[in-house]
């Protein structure tokens, strides 16, 4: 093993932890969080699991037994659960200066500067804190390398007596834990790799880790080289601090109800290419290009079935919400057809480029009015940075209460972090 240690600290059932942190009935009571649409649960807690509610089991099927065993359900409350999670990285940063927020409710923490002796207790007095600011419990792996954190925090969740900490970078934790896990639980192996070190003779993390190199490359590519390296404590994977800017964005939703006519896509599609200019924007990015799709359900087995897609060319890179609008539009209508039911559509697009470093088109050639356009997306960021995400928007788009086929959400508890009009209030006795 090496001197390097990082740490992977873990919101526990976070979307569910969230719901509870503003509401004290919900201790110990089964919770459930569910996708969009309230689809399916996409996060449970310890109670809910234990009455045998899968994960990703649709929400229709456990209707009457969630009423019957009194399990509290919510929408997703996802305004509320990013502030929650970026409260929650805010403490972390008091531990550690090398942060990498891997997803909503994971960061890894580099903990190599810190005496061995001292990992732990920091990690205890980090669990601590975050619960004590705010109410979010997590726990907390230490390995070598991110795949062994990334095990160690797997022990941490699966072993109560351990008090939510697991230090893999310990020889005698270190040797009692990898031939105890089986190679399915191991960060990144899915099925078909499972089924792979099946076939290699691998029954636990420890033959994993004495593969031949050479093997594991044969089996699972350069991947399947480097996880064996990281079982044995090789650095492969270091933190990325700075999130490398993205190559791709998408803006995808299903609607509430079918929809069956050319208006109605052309709103929810313009809608949708109104939240992809925002999400470029922030990041300073643009396209040249985008895609847009809709279909029908494979469950309207009783209806006939269409998946269509097509590209629309700008003539320059862009970010300018009308700008993107009218491609979209223009794209839904270029492959509409009556007749059908409609349950999903989205904008997809790829191959963003920083919009400062992109070539402009030649003129007449269709080149955009860039200046008074970036001036306008300013005010309209701006009004909607004030009053609320949607306040004000293209009229292509509808607006929120009229837009029947808009996602719903509605056992949403409020976004008491995010929204002056939803903030908690307590009533004097």
């Amino acid at each position: 093993m090496t001197g390097r240690a990082y740490a992977l600290s873990d919101g526990n059932s976070f979307y569910c932890s969230c719901e509870r942190v503003f509401d004290a009935r919900l201790a110990r009571v089964p919770v459930i969080v569910l996708s969009n649409n309230d689809g399916c649960a996409i996060a449970r807690t310890t109670e809910a699991k234990a009455l045998g509610i899968r994960m990703g089991e649709p929400f229709f099927k456990i209707r009457d037994m969630c009423r019957v065993q009194g399990v509290r359900v919510y929408s997703s409350n996802y305004a509320l659960y990013g502030d929650m999670s970026a409260r929650v990285n805010e403490v972390y940063r008091r531990f550690s200066p090398r942060i990498e927020v891997y997803s909503i409710d994971e960061s890894f923490l580099d903990l190599s500067d810190l005496r061995v002796a001292d990992r732990v207790p920091l990690a205890r007095d980090m669990r601590e804190t975050v619960h004590a600011w705010t109410g979010i419990p997590t726990c907390v792996g230490i390995g070598a390398t991110k795949t062994l954190a990334k095990l160690a925090n797997h022990v941490a969740k699966k072993v109560p007596e351990l008090g939510g900490v697991c230090d893999l970078t310990d020889p005698v934790q270190y040797d009692h834990w990898i031939v105890r896990i089986p190679p399915g639980d191991i960060w990144g192996i899915g099925p078909a790799n499972a089924r792979k070190l099946e076939a290699l003779g691998c029954e636990s993390v420890a033959d994993v880790r004495d593969l031949d190199t050479r093997a594991a490359r044969k089996a699972m590519t350069v991947v399947g080289e480097r996880l064996v390296q990281e079982l044995r404590g090789v650095a492969c994977l270091d933190l990325e601090e700075v999130a490398p800017s993205r190559k791709g964005c998408a803006v995808t939703r299903s609607f509430s109800d079918r929809v069956e006519d050319l208006a109605t896509m052309e709103q929810a599609v313009a809608a949708h290419a109104t939240r992809l200019g925002e999400k470029l924007r922030a990041g300073g990015l643009a396209t040249d290009h985008v895609t847009v799709f809709f279909h029908t359900s494979e469950h309207d087995r009783d209806r006939p079935q269409r998946s269509v897609s097509t590209v629309v060319t700008l003539p320059e890179a862009s970010n300018d919400t009308l700008v993107l609008v009218k491609a979209a539009t223009f794209g839904v209508r270029k492959v509409w057809r009556d007749g059908y039911r409609y349950s999903k559509a989205g904008i997809v697009t790829t191959d963003l480029v920083p919009l400062a470093a992109s070539q402009r088109a030649f003129p007449g050639l269709g080149q955009l009015d860039r200046e008074h356009g970036a001036a306008l997306m300013q005010a309209l960021d701006a009004c909607n940075r004030r009053f609320g995400r949607g306040a004000v928007v293209p009229g292509a788009a509808g607006f929120a209460p009229k837009r029947e086929w808009s996602t719903k959400f509605e056992m949403r508890s409020p976004r008491y972090t995010t929204r002056v009009d939803e903030i908690p209030v307590v009533l004097a006795a």
